[in-house]
């Protein structure tokens, strides 16, 4: 179910799962009954409340949403509407994030607030990257009295497999030089997971990159290689 999970500290763990847990989308034309079982199935395998992991309805913004602390069942329960976002910070870290990708790159982070534990989970494609996903999730963490961030940056389309357009990648290199890359094949290509982990670390925050290639990995979701792929989650919770 998980392609990684480790336990990072101040009691939090990070995980980001594979094709074994499923498709966990609902916006992906999959049976809407069958992603809330997977959900389900995925929470009993963290460990947390029934209903509590919270989701985004992810538009490749750059907009960030603080979450309240638990106070009844939302998210994966299909109580309530999740938050039009491409981030979710829980200030004081006692809500379990989930952020979807297939493709682009999922980052999840947590620093030390007054009150415990500040955490996010964050959507970065080449659009919430260059818009600045990743800078308004640090500065919220931040707002939210969180020092000492660290980051973890999940699987996503390498720079060896993403092949864009040759203006796209003048544009986007252009404003972050760190994603110019070529493809294995010598095109034009966009490197996103070093475009992130660039942009954390001018952030001063502590990048761990786990690497894998959706488009490549065939236990991983990739919208590149189907158009019908379901969305591997990238994950953050305190245990």
């Amino acid at each position: 179910m998980f392609w990684w999970q480790a336990q990072v500290g101040d009691g939090l763990t990070v995980a980001f799962t594979n094709t074994e847990a499923g498709n966990l989308a609902l916006h992906v034309g999959d049976d809407p009954a069958q992603v809330m079982m997977r959900r389900a199935a995925l929470e009993r395998r963290m460990k947390v409340p029934g209903g509590s992991l919270r989701f985004m309805n992810q538009v490749h913004s750059a907009v960030v949403v603080a979450v309240p602390g638990p106070t009844g069942p939302t998210g994966s329960s299909g109580a309530g509407d999740p938050p039009t976002a491409d981030a979710l910070v829980s200030t004081d870290g006692s809500v379990p994030l989930a952020v979807m990708v297939a493709d682009c790159v999922p980052v999840a982070l947590a620093g030390l607030g007054s009150r415990g534990v500040v955490t996010a989970a964050a959507h970065a494609g080449r659009r919430g990257l260059l818009e600045g996903v990743l800078v308004n999730t640090v500065r919220g963490m931040r707002e939210a009295g969180a020092v000492s961030i660290r980051a973890w940056i999940g699987p996503a389309v390498c720079g060896q497999c993403y092949e864009v357009p040759r203006m796209m990648l003048d544009e986007a290199a252009e404003a972050m030089p760190a994603l110019q890359s070529r493809t294995r094949w010598g095109t034009p290509a966009l490197d996103l997971p070093a475009g992130a982990e660039a942009q954390l670390a001018g952030l001063g925050v502590e990048v761990l990159r786990l690497g894998g290639c959706t488009l490549e990995s065939d236990d991983l979701y990739s919208h590149r290689r189907s158009a019908d792929a379901g969305r591997l989650a990238g994950l953050i919770w305190r245990s």
